[in-house]
C-alpha cells in the first residue's frame, strides 16, 4: 500500500460520524482544563520554600481576609449605621438637641425637629440612668429599652419612635402634630420616674 492510499483510507476512517460523537463536550473540556490548572498549581506549590507548610497558612489567611471584607461590607451593617439615632456623629447634650429641635420647629422643618427631639430624649434617658448608653441604638430599640423601665410611657415611646422612623427613613415629612407628640413625651419623661426593679 502506498503512502497516498494509507492517507486516503485513514481520512475516510476518521470522517466516520462515530468519531465525531466520541469527542468530549464543552463541559468536559472545561473540567479537563481546570483539572490541568489545579495540577499545575499543586505541582508549583511543591516547589515553594516550605511547600504546603507555607502555602496552607497563606491560603487560610486569604480566606479570612475575604470573609472579613464580606462581613464588614454587608448591607445590614450599613443600614444599621444609617438608622442609628446619632448616625456617625458624636452626640451633644440633651439640652443642645432640644434647642436645635425648637429652632427647626420654629423654622418649619418638623422632620429635623423630630430627629433632634428624639435625640434629646435618648440622651436625657441615658444621663438619668434609665437606659444604658449604647452606640448605634435605633429609635425602635430606645422605645423598647425605655419602655421596660417606664411601662406607663411605653405606648408613647413606641409612637415617638414610629414618628421618628417615618420621618427619618420612611421619606414622610414630619408634621407639627408629630413634633408635638415628641415634645409632650419629652416633658412627660422628664417628670416620670423609672420603676425601681427595672433599673
Amino acid at each position: 500500500m502506498t503512502r497516498e492510499e494509507g492517507a486516503r483510507i485513514a481520512g475516510e476512517e476518521l470522517s466516520d460520524p462515530a468519531y465525531g460523537n466520541a469527542e468530549p463536550g464543552w463541559l468536559q473540556r472545561v473540567l479537563s482544563a481546570l483539572g490541568d490548572l489545579v495540577g499545575e498549581f499543586l505541582q508549583g506549590a511543591s516547589g515553594l520554600p516550605g511547600g504546603w507548610w507555607t502555602l496552607g497558612p497563606l491560603l487560610v489567611l486569604l480566606v479570612l481576609v475575604v470573609v472579613a471584607l464580606i462581613v464588614y461590607a454587608r448591607p445590614s451593617r450599613n443600614v444599621r449605621t444609617a438608622q442609628a439615632l446619632f448616625g456617625d456623629r458624636a452626640p451633644q447634650t440633651a439640652a443642645d438637641h432640644r434647642a436645635a429641635a425648637e429652632r427647626h420647629a420654629a423654622g418649619g422643618d418638623h422632620s429635623a425637629a423630630v430627629r433632634e427631639r428624639l435625640r434629646a430624649i435618648a440622651l436625657e434617658l441615658e444621663e438619668r440612668g434609665v437606659v444604658a448608653p449604647r452606640p448605634g441604638r435605633t429609635a425602635t430599640e430606645l422605645a423598647a429599652d425605655a419602655g421596660e423601665a417606664m411601662p406607663a410611657q411605653k405606648a408613647a415611646l413606641e409612637a415617638a419612635a414610629a414618628v421618628f422612623n417615618d420621618s427619618a427613613y420612611g421619606d414622610r415629612p414630619a408634621t407639627p402634630d408629630g413634633y408635638r407628640t415628641l415634645r409632650e413625651l419629652d416633658e412627660a419623661l422628664s417628670a416620670a420616674r423609672p420603676r425601681e426593679d427595672a433599673r
